[in-house]
């Protein structure tokens, strides 16, 4: 086994931020529930991939912070839009 290497689980957190993010994002006009679980996954990963010690892709855990939120709010405000905010 190599020294020094980072394979931890927190070296996923990134990745799959950004699937989940994806996937928030695509299922927003079709199903806004799925939306509202893989956004609300995706900030989560996200968070904890920029508060982990383990050094990660920053980068694409904003990514996934930022596809995740609009997979969350996206629904939410079409929700409120439509309904008349009740």
């Amino acid at each position: 086994m190599a020294t020094g290497t980072t394979d931890s689980p927190a070296t996923l957190y990134a990745p799959v931020s950004i699937g989940l993010g994806v996937i928030a994002l695509i299922s927003t006009f079709f199903l806004g529930i799925l939306a509202t679980l893989a956004g609300l996954l995706a900030i989560t990963f996200g968070v904890l991939g920029l508060v982990s010690s383990v050094e990660v892709n920053r980068v694409q855990c904003w990514i996934g912070l930022a596809t995740g939120a609009v997979g969350v709010l996206f629904p939410v405000w079409f929700l409120f839009g439509y309904t008349g905010g009740v």
